[in-house]
């Protein structure tokens, strides 16, 4: 009778910790991991990168934008959302056109123009014409011309702010941009939006440039060629696809979530020497164009101020991105003058 009274205990005491182990295996791997299901040519992350800086910028009323460092499966680490100069002394500053965070908010390109002594001017060709450029960028820019470098964004993510950018050069002359959608929850491409603690937001840049006349010369538009380099965040990873050099993830959810912690990041190394004029772009996709609406400018006085430069009636700037506004993060974009 003992014998058979203990040899049942021990069977009953297995399975519930058989049981137990099972259930507790389940609650701890909510999302499975899929990164073995994508087939691209990107580095797989999952969950929140290792923040370096909490805050790279203050402003009243701003968020916090903060760096950090993303460990992909295959051992790679990236920077996120994207390796930036904002901090390098060196590159320089645009000047503020519309800025709610140094109180510059002029309601006239003419009346910004005005405020600059000249000394903003940055000398690519030093028998060149002084070129000006007016940007909007959701959120942040570093432009180059011929690969050097001529002005980024001084604000790199919130509040919304626009920028002049004037330089001194040849034609033709090609420009080369780095954009950055800013992102909250480093790694993750996201941030706290509309009651939810992961709302993946949109990105975006219009610019408009004009020669020493005043005549526009080159506006943003589907020539550009845009791609994508920082993809987050994804639930799940078969969503992402490749077409040629198109990297797509119009396939990929982009609703809300309280909990994003295990969702995933693409990352793609940038190439050498984008920036400069001879960089073979040729195989890179064409930008693709989004609306005002699309975008969301029409409450934001960074843009609605200026009007009449970037929605010219002659000359309709667009609003370019890569193909996924929402999700792509980092992208590049090209566009030569001639």
């Amino acid at each position: 009778m003992i014998y058979l009274k203990n040899t049942l205990l021990l069977f009953v005491f297995a399975s519930l910790t058989m049981t137990a182990c099972k259930n507790g295996q389940n609650s701890k791997n909510t999302t499975p991991d899929n990164s073995e299901t994508y087939t691209g040519s990107a580095s797989v992350s999952q969950g929140s990168a290792t923040v370096l800086t909490e805050n790279i910028f203050e402003c009243d009323r701003g968020r916090e934008a903060p760096i950090g460092t993303s460990t992909a499966t295959d051992g790679s680490e990236w920077t996120v959302p994207a390796e930036v100069n904002f901090t390098n002394e060196s590159f320089p500053f645009a000047s503020d056109l519309f800025n709610p965070c140094t109180k510059v908010e002029y309601t006239s390109a003419d009346e910004a123009l005005a405020a600059l002594d000249g000394t903003d001017v940055i000398e690519v060709d030093t028998d060149g014409e002084i070129i000006t450029a007016y940007i909007f960028a959701d959120n942040y820019f570093e432009m180059y011309i011929n690969g050097i470098e001529v002005g980024k964004d001084n604000v790199p993510f919130t509040q919304f702010n626009s920028n002049i950018v004037r330089f001194k050069v040849n034609t033709p002359f090609t420009i080369a941009m780095k954009l950055v959608d800013w992102e909250e929850n480093s790694g993750l491409g996201s941030e706290a939006n509309r009651g939810q603690a992961f709302h993946p937001g949109d990105g975006g840049i219009v610019a408009v440039f004009k020669n020493s006349k005043d005549d526009i010369i080159a506006t943003t538009n589907s020539a550009w060629k845009a791609q994508t380099f920082y993809t987050a965040p994804l639930k799940d990873l078969s969503c992402a696809s490749e077409e040629g050099s198109l990297r797509l993830s119009d396939a990929c959810s982009t609703e809300d979530s309280n909990d994003g912690t295990s969702y995933y990041a693409l990352h793609w190394k940038t190439p050498s020497n984008w920036e400069s004029a001879d960089f073979d772009d040729s195989d890179w996709p064409n930008a693709t164009e989004f609306s005002n609406n699309t975008i969301g400018v029409d409450n934001k006085p960074a843009y609605t101020n200026f009007i009449d430069v970037f929605d010219n009636n002659e000359e309709d700037a667009q609003f370019i991105w890569s193909t996924n506004v929402i999700l792509d993060n980092e992208v590049l974009v090209r566009y030569t003058v001639k």
